[in-house]
C-alpha cells in the first residue's frame, strides 16, 4: 500500500511501503534579468529527512529484527537549469514596432519637420531599387503626436477632418477629370499618342483591329447578300461576321484595361482582363452565333422557301474567304512568332492560352474560313438540286461550329483564370535552383500559379540552415572584437544584452538572404515576377 509522503515545496509524492526509501532534496533557483534569486524547496528540508528516517526506522524494525540497522541511503539530487523570467507582452505590443515617414505623417498627422527630431533607423529596404531606408519607433512616433495635438481626441478630430478633406479631393478630381474629357471632345487631343494607343499597333493588338476591320466589313456586305437572296447560310454567315466584330471589339477593350497600371485595389495588376474579354466572347459567340444560326436552320427546314439567284452570295463568299484567310494568316503569324519565343510549340501555345486575344482571333477566323466553305457546299446543292433544306442544313452546320469554338475558348479561358500551375520542366527548375544554395536545407509545400500572359508567382516553404546563415552574419564581424565582446559578459543583464543584439542581426541576414534568392529568381526567370518564400 501507498503509506508515506513526502512534500517538496507545491508538489506531493507518495512513494510505497516495499520500495527502498528515497530523499529529495532539491534546489530550484530562478533567476530573473536583473540578477536576482530565490530558492524554493529549503524550508522543508529538516522535516523531510525527519519524516524519511523515521518511517525508515519503523520499517526495519518490524522485517528484520536483530539485523544491523543498514547505512542511510544517498540522496538523489535534482539540478534545475537557470532561467531567464519569461517576459509578458500582453495580446498588443506595438512599443517595438517601426514605421516609415509616410505613414507617421500620414496616421499621425505630422510634419516632416516633426520628424527631424525624431531617432533615425536604417533598416533593409524591401524594395529592389534601394537597399537601406529610414524608419522611426512608433512610440516615438505616437508620443511626438501626442505632444503636437495634446491630446487623443484631438488627434482624432484631426484625422476625421484630414479624412473628409481627401473625399472632397477626390470628388473634385473626379469632377476635373469628365470636364477635361469633354474639353478634349470637343477641342480635338493633341497629346502624343498613349502607350495604351500603341498596343493596337504591334502584337496581339494589332490582329485585334486588322480582325475588326476585316469583320465588319463582311458583316456589311453578308447582310446585303441575305436580304437579296434570303439564304438561311448567308444569313448564318452574316450573324458570324457580326458576331466576329462585337467580340473583337471586346478583345480590344480587354487589352486596353489590361495595359492599367496596379493600383492599391489590385495589387497585381489587371493582366486578366483579357482572359475576361475572352471568356465573354466565348460566350457571345455561343449565344448569338452558334444560337441564331441554329435557330434560323430550324426555322427553315420546318417552313422551306425557294431561294433567289445566289450568284451574288457566292461573289460575297469569295471576298469573306480572302479577307477571313488574311486575318487568320495574321493571327498564324502573330501566334508562331509567340510561341517561338517561349519556346513552346504552335499547338501548346493556343491550347495553355498563353495569349487569349491571339486565340480568340485565330479561332474565330478559322470557324469563318471553315463556315465560308460549309455554307458555300450546301448553297451550291441548292442551287443544283433546288431543295432549300441543304441551305438550312448549312445553316445548322455553320451554329455547330460556332459552338464547339465557343466551348473552346469558354474552357481554355476558364483554366486560366482560376490559376492553373506552370510546366512540370519549369516548376522543376525553380525547385532545383533553390535547393541548390547552400543556405537552403530543404523546401516544402511548393506552388507556382500562372497569373496570366506569362506571369508566374511562386511560392515556398523553406527550410534554412541556420548554420550557414549564421556564419554568413559571422563573416561580416570583426572576429576579435566579437571575442572580446564575449568575453565582458559576466553578469546576466550583460548576456541577455550581447544575445538580443546579435540576433537581431543574424534575423536580418536571413531575411537579407531571402531577398537575394527572390532576386535570383526572377532574374534567372523572367517569368517570376512574384516570389513568396516562407520560412519554416
Amino acid at each position: 500500500g501507498w503509506k508515506a509522503s513526502v512534500k517538496s515545496g507545491s508538489l506531493s509524492y507518495i512513494l510505497p511501503c516495499n520500495r527502498l526509501p528515497v530523499q529529495l532534496m532539491s534546489q530550484v533557483r530562478v533567476y530573473t534579468s536583473n540578477g536576482q534569486k530565490k530558492d524554493l524547496g529549503s524550508e522543508d528540508k529538516s522535516a523531510h529527512e525527519e519524516t524519511l528516517n523515521k518511517d525508515e526506522t519503523g520499517r526495519q524494525d518490524t522485517t528484520n529484527t536483530g539485523q544491523k540497522q543498514s547505512s542511510p541511503k544517498q540522496p538523489i539530487q535534482v539540478k534545475v537549469k537557470a532561467v531567464l523570467k519569461k517576459r509578458e507582452y500582453g495580446p498588443k505590443y506595438t512599443q517595438n514596432n517601426f514605421i516609415t515617414g509616410v505613414r507617421a505623417i500620414n496616421e499621425f498627422c505630422l510634419k516632416s519637420s516633426d520628424l527631424d527630431q525624431l531617432r533615425k533607423i536604417k533598416r533593409r529596404s524591401p524594395h529592389d531599387d534601394t537597399e537601406t531606408f529610414t524608419v522611426y519607433l512608433r512610440s516615438d512616433v505616437e508620443a511626438k503626436s501626442l505632444e503636437v495635438w495634446g491630446s487623443p481626441e484631438a488627434l482624432a478630430r484631426e484625422r476625421k477632418r484630414r479624412k473628409e478633406a481627401e473625399i472632397k479631393y477626390r470628388e473634385n478630381l473626379f469632377r476635373n477629370q469628365r470636364l477635361l474629357w469633354e474639353y478634349k471632345e470637343f477641342f480635338g487631343n493633341t497629346k502624343p499618342r498613349s502607350s495604351t494607343a500603341t498596343m493596337f499597333f504591334k502584337g496581339p493588338g494589332k490582329v485585334v483591329m486588322v480582325a475588326i476591320c476585316i469583320n465588319g466589313l463582311n458583316f456589311f456586305f453578308k447582310l446585303l447578300a441575305w436580304v437579296y437572296t434570303g439564304s438561311a447560310s448567308m444569313f448564318s454567315e452574316a450573324i458570324h461576321s457580326l458576331a466576329d466584330t462585337c467580340n473583337q471589339a471586346l478583345l480590344a477593350l480587354g487589352i486596353s484595361q489590361s495595359a492599367r497600371t496596379p493600383d492599391p485595389s489590385h495589387p497585381y495588376g489587371f493582366t486578366n482582363m483579357r482572359y475576361i474579354a475572352s471568356l465573354i466572347s466565348g460566350v457571345g459567340i455561343f449565344m448569338m452565333g452558334a444560337g441564331l444560326s441554329w435557330y434560323h436552320g430550324i426555322i427553315g427546314l420546318l417552313h422551306p422557301h425557294p431561294v433567289e439567284s445566289l450568284l451574288w452570295a457566292y461573289c460575297i463568299l469569295a471576298g469573306s474567304l480572302v479577307s477571313e484567310g488574311a486575318t487568320l494568316l495574321v493571327a498564324i503569324n502573330e501566334i508562331r512568332r509567340s510561341a517561338r519565343a517561349k519556346g513552346l510549340s504552335f499547338y501548346q501555345y493556343v491550347v495553355q492560352s498563353r495569349d487569349p486575344s491571339t486565340n480568340v482571333v485565330l479561332l474565330e477566323d478559322a470557324a469563318a474560313v471553315l463556315s465560308v466553305a460549309v455554307a458555300a457546299t450546301c448553297m451550291g446543292l441548292t442551287s443544283l438540286t433546288g431543295n432549300p433544306y441543304y441551305d438550312s442544313v448549312g445553316s445548322l452546320g455553320v451554329g455547330t461550329l460556332l459552338g464547339t469554338v465557343s466551348a473552346f475558348l469558354i474552357y481554355t479561358n476558364t483554366e486560366a483564370l482560376l490559376g492553373r500551375s506552370i510546366e512540370p520542366e519549369q516548376l522543376q527548375r525553380l525547385t532545383e535552383l533553390l535547393e541548390s544554395d547552400p543556405v537552403v536545407r530543404a523546401i516544402h509545400d511548393v506552388k507556382a500559379t500562372d497569373m496570366g500572359m506569362s506571369k508566374v508567382r511562386f511560392k515556398a516553404e523553406v527550410d534554412f540552415d541556420g548554420r550557414v546563415v549564421t556564419r554568413s552574419y559571422l563573416e561580416k564581424q570583426d572576429i576579435e572584437q566579437l571575442l572580446q565582446e564575449i568575453q565582458q559578459v559576466k553578469t546576466l543583464e550583460e548576456l541577455e544584452a550581447f544575445m538580443l543584439k546579435h540576433g537581431e542581426n543574424i534575423i536580418d541576414t536571413l531575411g537579407a538572404e531571402v531577398d537575394r534568392l527572390e532576386k535570383d529568381l526572377k532574374q534567372r526567370n523572367p517569368d517570376v515576377r512574384h516570389v513568396d518564400l516562407e520560412i519554416l
